[in-house]
């Protein structure tokens, strides 16, 4: 009796911790998708992000429903994911989403414990191999700014020459750039094993070497859409690239 009533406690542990990580899996896929739901729907935006940001960017990092808590002066955290563009220059197609954690305790975006969607643009290959490297601390480690809307070029070329992160904001319904300094982006590396079912780096995840999980389509999906091509100066992304490594 003693060890019929062990093994069938066995087997319910078992079945409890195959339960948690199957819960896990499922988490991590259902925040991929929300990814691709909050990006397209941003697109959608009128005023959204200029075209000629989203066709410059590196990278792009999608963080839906991130909390924000009022203790101190105020903090955020949020878990979202990243496509990069693929091959050595950043000139090949959209890649399969890396997890990334924002975490951040700045007075900046303090708003009041309400649910914000963050997309943040890389928008030059320095920024992504600090992305890609480890934790980024925005505004120290990587120069970063709030991302202006709609279709002023003049606007665009200028935050280009000083950023390397663009950010950008969408509460209540509101849809603007946002500062994000003193906030950190980290790769999140639990949740990509989670996800991938193996140990990957997020630079591993965005070469291009990785097949798109079903549930990143829609994020990939849109970002080859609305921007096939990188329309970066060539010689930009070859000198940058050269230089950070």
């Amino acid at each position: 009796m003693f060890r019929m009533t062990r093994i069938i406690s066995l087997a319910v542990a078992l079945l409890l911790f195959s339960s948690a990580l199957f819960a896990g899996d499922k988490r991590e896929e259902e925040r991929v998708r929300a990814c691709g739901e909050v990006l397209q729907e941003v697109l959608d935006i009128p005023e959204n992000i200029p075209p000629d940001l989203l066709n410059k960017a590196e990278c792009v990092v999608v963080v839906p429903g991130t909390k924000k808590f009022a203790i101190g002066v105020g903090g955020s955290f949020g878990r979202g994911a990243m496509s990069c563009r693929t091959a050595p220059h950043y000139t090949g197609p959209w890649s399969a989403p890396a997890l990334y954690a924002l975490e951040g305790a700045n007075i900046g975006f303090q708003l009041g414990g309400e649910e914000t969607d963050f997309v943040l643009l890389v928008v030059n290959p320095k920024g992504a191999e600090s992305l890609l490297k480890s934790k980024v601390k925005l505004g120290a480690d990587a120069a970063a700014a709030a991302g202006p809307k709609g279709r002023d070029a003049a606007a665009a070329t200028d935050v280009l020459m000083r950023a390397e992160i663009l950010s950008y904001s969408r509460s209540r319904g509101l849809f603007a750039g946002i500062s994000l300094e003193g906030s950190t982006l980290r790769p999140d590396n639990s949740a990509n094993h989670k996800l991938y079912g193996r140990q990957l780096s997020a630079r591993a995840i965005v070469s291009g070497k990785v097949a798109v999980p079903p549930a990143g389509e829609e994020m990939v999906a849109t970002l080859r859409k609305h921007s096939p091509k990188n329309l970066s100066d060539p010689k930009s992304l070859r000198t940058t690239r050269k230089s950070s490594q």
